[in-house]
């Protein structure tokens, strides 16, 4: 049932950054079929400029927390295999000293 939950969440966050990506494309659309237009609007320009620069941002920030979480996972696994290891010498040591003796 995590995995479902996982899959879900990975999936979200997928759906969540496409949905940002075609947001910042349809701006960089309409910032360039403005530019052809006679009756430039600054103001309208600018607060699509500043649309996508935040968006820009988020998707950074979206990515350097995926990379946060990619790290995370990582160590995660690598603890686990070294306690494992760990506690495999324990047993194989245990098992040695009571045939020694």
């Amino acid at each position: 049932m995590e995995g479902t939950e996982g899959e879900f969440q990975d999936g979200a966050r997928k759906l969540q950054i496409s949905i940002r990506c075609a947001k910042a494309a349809f701006l960089l659309s309409s910032l360039k079929s403005s530019v052809n237009r006679v009756n430039d609007e600054p103001e309208e320009k600018e607060k699509i400029i500043r649309e996508i620069e935040n968006l820009r941002v988020a998707f950074v920030k979206e990515r350097l927390k995926i990379n946060k979480i990619k790290l995370c996972g990582l160590t995660e696994l690598i603890l686990q295999v070294v306690f494992a290891i760990l506690i495999s010498c324990f047993f194989t040591k245990q098992a040695f000293d009571t045939f020694h003796y």
